[in-house]
């Protein structure tokens, strides 16, 4: 049997319930077309609710806690083994188009980064370098979500490369607080209208386009050349700033979306920093700290009006539909060069996101379904069970591991995820018990862990007394905290003990014990 390939496809804070296939109000015929021919897992979990620590985890197989990008503003240091090193070892070739984000947006001389400013304005840098990258043979990347200033990097290069040299007019300026020496590029004349407007840039050159322009021309090269490959298509969308050209920006009408609303009193059984998001100027100065940076996703006045939901909601949907179109033509060419057969194709996000949910909006402090859970699908003709739903747990931290099961890969000893090649294809794994949500937002003010076991879930803070406890069958939309409630101690007593030994198991053994000294 020849060795399989991994095809890696991702978006980037997506709401697990905005598929078609699960939403009749969004259209996405590809996703959807994807999870016929394969396996949609509707109880999949984020191992972290941001970017950065998700995608490391993703690239090896470990928590946050082990990779060390343990929150948005790390980096994964450059000596952190990834699954790359796995599939160099077997001859495959890796590359990845699109969003990177293992490194901020700004460094220091002790910790540089290739993914902040000056340099992701640096074109010249950019024209001269496509890897290595953490382990990949080749990296495309680009780190603006919309018209954000980060625009640069090869999706600039691109489209220059498309004649338009004037491209910075649709991204708007860098904030203060990224304006730094050396940057030629900090400026724009844009002014980024209200949120359910358009966005002017022509759909020719927006990411989508390029991203599965540039996978589908490394599809090429690797049928050419006959390589092995573990290729990801790492899509921007449909994280906000909620902005997307025609059609797409009218294709949903803000009056026929269901916008979510908070159900009053829900936050009273909460802990302290829910209920100050609905506060017109709340304070959150107790969680912040002296170390870094000392921005708290979520940590702000969420309230919004329903017709503003409404309009973000309709062009999110737009950018899902867009972000669709462009993952339809990467399946396409895989198709067309006779790869779907013999080729993994994994679909997920990095994290979900509130859009109206508990009044809630974006991420990343509140650790509810909404937020945690991702879209996951999985196909592989033959191998794996077609037009099927998978409801046992699945956390994305074994993704890298998993990959190696199905490449046939040995899967090294560092990595804590687990292989799910067995349970997948039906061949008798045993499926998670439990699955842990790793969130260390702010070192020590905004430490969170959160354990979900199927029935319940129980998110514990450190340094703080309060917590939260849903029974997730009784109470599917978490309205009820049963952390303080006296009738249910015992529950919460046997589930933080689970969430211990649970935890005891996911600590890294790199060697068996070879001697008994």
């Amino acid at each position: 049997m020849s060795k399989r390939n991994v095809l890696f496809i991702t978006s980037d804070q997506q709401h697990w319930l905005t598929l078609g296939l699960n939403n009749p109000e969004v259209h996405t015929p590809n996703l959807d077309r994807l999870a016929r021919r394969g396996v949609c897992f509707d109880n999949a979990y984020t191992v972290n609710p941001t970017c950065t620590p998700t995608r490391c985890s993703w690239l090896t197989g470990m928590y946050p806690s082990q990779h060390g990008a343990y929150s948005l503003g790390t980096k994964m240091l450059e000596s952190v083994p990834t699954v790359n090193d796995e599939f160099h070892q077997h001859d495959y070739k890796t590359a990845l188009v699109g969003k990177a984000h293992f490194q901020p947006l700004l460094g220091t001389p002790e910790f540089p980064t290739l993914e902040g400013y000056p340099l992701l304005h640096d074109l010249e840098f950019w024209r001269n370098f496509r890897g290595p990258f953490y382990g990949f043979d080749k990296a495309e990347m680009a780190r603006n979500h919309a018209d954000e200033s980060h625009a640069g990097q090869h999706y600039a290069l691109w489209m220059e490369s498309k004649g338009c040299k004037d491209w910075r007019k649709y991204f708007v300026s860098n904030v203060e607080s990224q304006r730094v020496p050396g940057d030629q590029l900090s400026d724009s004349p844009r002014v980024r209208p209200e949120v359910g407007t358009a966005w002017d840039i022509p759909e020719e050159l927006h990411y989508d386009v390029w991203i599965a322009e540039r996978t589908n021309a490394m599809l090429e090269e690797f049928k050419q050349s006959g390589d092995n490959f573990f290729l990801w298509a790492s899509f921007l969308d449909p994280h906000s700033p909620y902005f997307v050209p025609e059609p797409y920006a009218s294709m949903y009408d803000p009056a026929k979306v269901t916008v979510p609303e908070i159900v009053p009193g829900e936050l009273d059984d909460k802990p302290p920093h829910f209920a100050l998001t609905q506060q017109k100027n709340p304070d959150f100065s107790a969680y912040r700290t002296d170390e870094g940076s000392n921005m708290l996703h979520g940590a702000s006045c969420q309230l919004r009006s329903r017709e503003e939901k409404a309009r973000g909601i309709a062009i999110m949907y737009g950018m899902i539909t867009m972000m669709d179109k462009y993952i339809g033509k990467i399946l396409d060419k895989l198709d067309e060069l006779g790869l779907t057969e013999n080729t993994l194709v994994v679909f997920t996000s990095d994290h979900g996101t509130f859009f109206g949910q508990h009044g809630l909006v974006a991420k990343a402090i509140h650790h509810y379904e909404d937020l945690l859970r991702v879209p996951l699908i999985a196909s592989l003709p033959g191998v794996l069970p077609e037009n099927t739903v998978n409801s046992d747990l699945q956390n994305t931290v074994d993704l890298a591991p998993t990959f190696l099961g199905f490449a046939g890969i040995p899967v090294p000893r560092r990595m804590t995820g687990l292989n799910q090649f067995a349970q997948w294809t039906g061949q008798g794994g045993e499926p998670r018990k439990n699955v842990i949500i790793e969130n260390r937002h702010n070192p020590t003010t905004m430490n969170i862990k959160t354990l979900v076991n199927g029935r319940y879930k129980i998110t514990v803070y450190c340094n703080a007394t309060y917590g939260e406890l849903f029974d997730l069958q009784e109470d599917p939309g978490e309205l009820v905290n049963l952390w303080d409630l006296p009738e249910c101690q015992q529950l919460k007593c046997d589930l933080l003990l689970e969430f211990m030994q649970a935890d005891m198991l996911i600590e890294p053994m790199p060697m068996p014990r070879v001697a008994g000294a």
